[in-house]
């Protein structure tokens, strides 16, 4: 089957199972990509590494670098490769995305500098970042939409801007997390750049942030439940062999792990570690350690962790047939 590069699609985030000793378990990592391929002619035809439930944010360069390289060897040859980029400053961030571009990325998702979270930015600050490290890398870009609420959200008109004046940007992951702003601008950016890919991300809401016709999500959800979220997708891309009991009827069965998983809030930290302990539970990670400051799980969130899988109906997964 020949490749071909994607922006329309699911995207899991997926997470990367960790030995004792918190280095990255390779053997084990390449198993679950393989089980996550399976699902390839389901919906998912790329796969984000180095997303925040990658553990972006704790892993090494080296290791950001290991986890796109493993990637690239075991799925690479059909889906398309994503790699998350979080860093400080330009010159760093451009050296990172052609580093991920040489180990096997087709794009990266552009994460905002963190620094414009706590001090906010200049209004012409992100279309020059996003500009710069397009120019000097040569890589296509999924733009990484923080929430409308914090202060490293980017205005609708910069990224009509983006979208209309570099090339390399082809995607949009609409983390607005503010219902009425996310349908305004999802529907602004279908007329103004009706090129672009819009995929959702809030894996909290999932079903309902897929109304307003999104041609995809990025979400670790997917990477954790692929068998709820692949047809639940569906149902929403092709509304006309559906119907919206169908939507509902999968909206209820992934509403339980969600709520264990998330409980309602955004993902975060202690999110990713519910769902590193879901990915352990169903039998596909062999424990679920994370990496500090993320602390380990208590026995009661672990017991939520039961209950979401028991009332979603979703079991333990036979592994060995990706080994």
């Amino acid at each position: 089957m020949a490749k071909q590069k994607t922006f329309k699609t699911i995207f899991p985030a997926v997470s990367v199972p960790l030995n004792e000793d918190y280095s990255i378990n390779e053997e084990e990592y390449r198993i679950y990509l393989r089980w996550i391929k399976s699902f390839f002619d389901k919906g998912i035809q790329g796969i984000v590494v180095n997303g925040h439930t990658g553990e972006i944010t704790s892993l090494t360069r080296k290791e950001r670098k290991r986890a796109i390289e493993i990637a690239f060897e075991e799925c690479g040859d059909i889906m398309t490769i994503v790699s998350g980029i979080n860093c400080e400053n330009t010159i760093e961030t451009i050296e990172m995305a052609k580093e991920a571009k040489t180990a096997g990325a087709d794009a990266i998702l552009l994460m905002p500098p963190h620094m414009w979270l706590r001090f906010g930015m200049n209004e012409d600050a992100p279309f020059e970042y996003f500009k710069d490290v397009a120019e000097g890398a040569d890589i296509d870009i999924i733009v990484h939409l923080y929430p409308a609420t914090c202060k490293a959200n980017y205005p609708l008109k910069t990224l009509i801007k983006m979208c209309k004046e570099i090339d390399h940007v082809k995607c949009i992951k609409m983390g607005t997390r503010v219902t009425p702003i996310y349908e305004h601008d999802v529907r602004e950016l279908r007329k103004e750049c009706p090129d672009i890919s819009l995929i959702t991300c809030h894996d909290e809401t999932l079903c309902v942030s897929l109304f307003p016709g999104m041609d995809g999500a990025l979400i670790g959800f997917a990477g954790c439940v692929p068998e709820l979220i692949c047809p639940a997708m569906d149902v929403f891309k092709h509304p006309a062999d559906h119907t919206l009991k169908e939507a509902q009827d999968w909206s209820d069965r992934i509403y339980h792990i969600s709520q264990a998983i998330y409980g309602g809030g955004q993902p975060s930290g202690e999110a990713h570690a519910r769902l590193k302990e879901a990915l352990y539970q169903r039998g596909i990670f062999s424990n679920a350690i994370m990496k500090k400051p993320v602390l380990p799980l208590s026995q009661e969130e672990k017991d939520w962790v039961s209950v979401g899988l028991k009332r979603s109906d979703l079991p333990k997964v036979d592994m060995s047939q990706y080994k």
